[in-house]
């Protein structure tokens, strides 16, 4: 008999649960799910034989330690700075650990003592990070057994909600942390492009958006990630001239997201202690120049036009209005930043309703060389969920995540150390247990001489 302790029972854990619960009888595993809330972790558990919901404060290591001790396997879904607390208790301990975050330089550094041991501390094998991961290195491996010279590689992500449930000016909502949709892109941007680095500063990143086109379901606004760089290495693709990733949003998101960005809204650098003295139309008021009322714009759109040099019936100004920025309604919090109050905000228009599904969509391009032909290679994901509680985010977080669990149980993988799926031995039987579930990507290969013909049909 196996155990296993989760740690955090959150929006992104339902799948994850849902997964190891369904699998436990059959594997002979005892599920423990741990969260700041009983009655959340009690609700996730659902009274399943094989479940036992606890609560513990994951931050103090004497009430932490004797569930990590009757533990075989931890699964942090804790916020991804908190990790390193269950990992360093993990090592000490002797126990394999899994999480779907990002490797922290502070948990690559444990890499060797880890591997000395003989654990495994998997990382990034959730959606992005993971799924990007696995299917990326499986789609640039095809390339090369074909003996393919790659020249550029693009991957792009994003969290949207789907058509059908689209209903807003904004064509969002929140599927995933709203605080990190509001801090998104802060600090620079880094890519590479035909061998020159290129950097993108956060307070032109929206500005400079792309287009990208996804096979079926049309064009969409696309940025670039602060990352992409560290994925040469990672990918091997140390020789690459072009590598850049980035995120996805529906058509003029960037452009109304960027005056957010442009006014100070999404600032989170000081506190204002008179918030909740103010009405949203008194903030966004402060942040303009006074001279814009005395020459004459008397309304809050008329003189952001002329700030931004807008049409006063911009598309953009609408979706501002539509948020409430113009109102008379009195900010509800106080003490807080610019990007909490607009969080706050947020969280409210952009809320998914409980028939609402979300929608997550994935492509990577890659342009390859082979014999004589330039070709570029499609790899797209389409995935929808089917409410709000089992959305496509918390599945495609949590089903690689508990798949990889699973074949650590079982001591199918080979690898030790701190590690993330980049290797066949995990991404292989990862990917194709997905694929079963029907979440899988659809493949094309163009020769570059005919794909203005293949983008035709979205013109």
């Amino acid at each position: 008999m196996k155990n296993v302790l989760i740690i955090g029972a959150g929006r992104s854990a339902t799948s994850l649960i849902h997964y190891l619960l369904n699998n436990a009888e059959s594997c002979d595993w005892n599920i423990t799910v741990a969260d700041m809330s009983l009655e959340l972790a009690m609700e996730k558990v659902n009274g399943h034989s094989r479940g036992k919901a606890v609560t513990f404060n994951a931050l103090d290591a004497d009430e932490r330690k004797p569930f990590l001790e009757n533990a075989d396997i931890v699964v942090s879904m804790l916020p991804a700075h908190l990790h390193i607390h269950v990992a360093k208790d993990c090592l000490e301990l002797g126990k394999d650990l899994a999480t779907a975050s990002y490797v922290s330089p502070e948990l690559k550094k444990m890499h060797d003592a880890v591997k000395a041991k003989g654990l495994i501390f998997l990382n990034e094998i959730g959606l992005d990070p993971g799924i990007d991961h696995m299917s990326a290195m499986q789609m640039i491996n095809s390339i090369r057994a074909k003996g393919g010279k790659i020249n550029a590689f693009y991957s792009y992500a994003g969290g949207l909600v789907a058509p059908e449930s689209d209903n807003n000016p904004w064509h969002y909502k929140f599927s995933w942390n709203p605080r990190n949709v509001v801090l998104a892109g802060q600090g620079v941007s880094q890519y590479l492009y035909e061998h020159r680095y290129r950097h993108t500063p956060y307070h032109r990143l929206f500005s400079r958006s792309d287009m990208v086109y996804v096979p079926s379901m049309g064009w969409y606004d696309a940025y670039p990630n602060r990352t992409s760089l560290k994925y040469k290495g990672s990918y091997g693709l140390d020789d690459i001239p072009t590598i850049m990733r980035g995120t996805l949003r529906y058509k003029g998101f960037c452009k109304a997201w960027d005056l957010l960005v442009r006014l100070g809204l999404t600032d989170d650098s000081y506190t204002m202690t008179y918030a909740d003295d103010l009405t949203y139309r008194q903030w966004l008021r402060s942040y303009l120049p006074p001279n814009l009322e005395r020459i004459g714009h008397s309304t809050l759109r008329a003189q952001i036009a002329t700030l931004f040099n807008l049409n006063l019936a911009d598309e953009s100004l609408d979706k501002l209005e539509w948020l409430g920025l113009f109102s008379d309604e009195k900010i509800p919090i106080d003490d807080a930043t610019s990007a909490q109050i607009l969080q706050e905000l947020l969280e409210r228009k952009w809320k998914l309703e409980p028939d609402d599904k979300d929608m997550i969509l994935m492509q990577h391009e890659v342009e390859y060389e082979i014999g004589s032909q330039k070709k570029r290679h499609l790899s797209t994901l389409i995935h929808k969920g089917e409410n709000s509680t089992n959305t496509a985010m918390a599945q495609l977080v949590g089903l690689p995540l508990a798949i990889g669990v699973k074949h650590i149980l079982l001591g199918n993988f080979n690898s030790k150390g701190v590690l993330i799926p980049i290797t066949p031995d995990i991404y292989e039987p990862v990917m194709a247990e997905l694929g079963e579930m029907g979440i899988g990507f659809k493949e094309k290969d163009i020769v570059l001489e005919s794909f203005n013909e293949y983008f035709s049909e979205a013109m």
